[in-house]
């Protein structure tokens, strides 16, 4: 005789077992994180892998060339940003002046405008993060400890990149006889659409990431803003992170130019044109390049960065918005669950929605693929 659970009974196990997931995520980090990485990683490189293997290439020499490859462009991408620091360095000082200039400019408005009021100083503003640093002395302890642990396990990554690709035949396998013969070909179908969500999501937002450096480089140019390729490329690169990254990579311009230039003119120039450019991004290059299968409504992307960074920080901001995609395609493969795959996803029209079941890759990536032959 079956026991018929209450609703609110089984709404207690699901939301516990949530929480129990979401504890043991945050307390395997420093292993979950690089495993996901790495994994999302061998999806990435795994076309260009196959093309070398059907060129009859050994499979080891093509994960290995392809692991050059991909270390080859990590290592670009850093000395760049290395670069580039290193020719903003000298200008700290000129910063610190101006922030100076300011801080008295304060002063004296508020000493001529409201009685009794203590004056700001440079001197005050470092005590201050003295102490906070002294308060929190523990935590950064521990935050210095894991960062340790985490460039540990970035030397492991290639490992576990290398073993995902020569084995994923082997673990695509399994996954299918880790379920009954008769849903083999829906695990075969959720596998390739997952693929497919990762692959799109990551060529797409590098090509977005792309598009988005050179829109920002031209219009800091054209204003004669200094440094305009790393503020630019900076900016590009934090789009990763949904609404906050681009609030960021904006703000440092801005600052920047209300700092070392005379006119606020400058400044709202710098903020006029991330918005113009923002709004293009919005509405035409990720929906066009990344596509709506990696898309989630505002309500769910906010409330995953939110958990993404109570988890893991700011790289669970970075992976739990295609991690959510991945969620969804399962979801939206699994009876009784459509619902939620369903709240996860874009708000459509009617009109908007592909063909039940059709796999429709973006046309400007799709249009890219072809004449990059990717």
């Amino acid at each position: 005789m079956q026991v018929k659970l209450p609703a609110y009974f089984k709404f207690v196990i699901i939301l516990l077992g949530i929480v129990l997931v979401f504890m043991i995520m945050q307390a395997a980090q420093a292993i979950l994180a690089p495993l996901v990485v790495s994994g999302f990683l061998a999806i990435l490189v795994s076309p260009f892998t196959s093309w070398q293997e059907k060129k009859g290439m050994p499979r080891i020499l093509a994960i290995l060339i392809s692991l050059i490859a991909l270390a080859a462009f990590i290592a670009g991408a850093i000395y760049f940003f290395y670069n580039q620091m290193l020719g903003f360095a000298p200008e700290l000082t000129a910063i610190e002046g101006r922030i100076n200039d300011l801080i008295e400019s304060i002063n004296i408005f508020l000493a001529q405008n409201i009685e009794g009021v203590v004056p700001i100083s440079m001197d005050n503003i470092r005590e201050t993060i003295f102490q906070q640093v002294y308060a929190n002395m523990d935590q950064l302890t521990r935050g210095i400890i894991a960062t340790a642990g985490t460039l540990t396990m970035v030397f492991i990554m290639p490992v576990y990149i290398f073993l995902f690709l020569y084995f994923r035949d082997f673990l695509a396998e399994f996954l299918k006889r880790a379920f009954s013969e008769k849903y083999s070909d829906k695990v075969a179908k959720v596998l390739n659409k997952v693929k497919f969500v990762v692959q799109n999501y990551i060529v797409g937002m590098f090509i977005v990431i792309c598009i988005l450096a050179v829109l920002n480089s031209i219009a800091l140019y054209s204003l004669g803003i200094k440094h305009a390729l790393l503020f630019a490329v900076f900016a590009a690169f934090l789009n990763v992170i949904p609404f906050l990254g681009p609030f960021i990579g904006a703000t440092l311009p801005i600052m920047y130019a209300l700092l070392v230039k005379d006119s606020l003119w400058y400044p709202f120039g710098v903020f006029l044109s991330f918005y113009v450019i923002q709004l293009m991004e919005s509405n035409i290059f990720t929906p066009g390049i990344v596509g709506g299968k990696v898309s989630m409504n505002p309500l769910m992307t906010i409330i995953t960065l939110i958990v993404g960074y109570f988890v893991w920080g700011i790289i669970g901001m970075i992976l739990f918005i295609p991690g959510m995609a991945i969620l969804k395609v399962i979801f939206d493969e699994i009876e009784g669950m459509e619902p939620y795959g369903f709240l996860l996803g874009k708000i459509r029209h009617e009109s908007e929605d592909p063909p039940p079941g059709q796999r429709q890759e973006p046309r400007l990536l799709s249009e890219i693929k072809k004449r990059m032959k990717f």
